[in-house]
């Protein structure tokens, strides 16, 4: 598998060449590194490389896979592109050009709150839906300031991947 993983500002190559249980072979731009990879509890990792231990905590942030990193001394922001971050991309855009927006799950859930109408005014930043998955919840929210033109699911309904969630025009 790989990906293209932005580091701040920096665009990385990752593939993952060989995953043996917890054991991962990775190559970054070309570069080889072995490392034990292990959940060590929600949003928690250990990774070991070369005898030396790193705790990295990753906080899902608004966006498809994007997340903010978190180890002992640094803080980074990271959205890993793959070929599904580039596909719900390009559906993103189609729509902005329109003035439209299409809020949709990145990944199969349920709908545990409905926060929005039709018709309702959002502003940029609004929660517009939660939903539970794999005993965590998303949030998600408005791009920009709109208005609420399709609400396309109801509280406590199970979504699949790429499902519509509300549909939105911009002011």
């Amino acid at each position: 598998m790989s990906y293209e993983v932005k580091l701040n500002d920096r665009l990385a190559r990752v593939e993952v060449l060989n995953q043996d249980g917890d054991k991962l072979l990775v190559s970054v731009d070309g570069i080889e590194y072995d490392l034990d990879f292990v959940k060590i509890g929600k949003g928690s990792y250990s990774v070991l490389h070369k005898n030396r231990s790193y705790n990295v905590e990753l906080i899902p942030r608004n966006g498809v896979k994007k997340y903010q990193v978190h180890t002992l001394k640094n803080s980074f922001e990271v959205e890993i592109i793959d070929s599904e971050a580039k596909y719900l991309a390009s559906r993103k855009k189609e729509h902005e050009a329109d003035d439209e927006a299409i809020i949709c799950s990145p990944i199969p859930g349920k709908v545990v709150s409905l926060l929005v109408s039709e018709g309702e005014v959002v502003e940029a930043g609004q929660s517009l839906v939660i939903i539970s998955a794999m005993k965590m919840e998303s949030e998600f929210k408005a791009p920009k300031k709109g208005k609420v033109i399709s609400v396309k699911v109801t509280e406590g309904q199970t979504v699949e991947s790429r499902q519509e969630l509300v549909l939105l025009e911009y002011s």
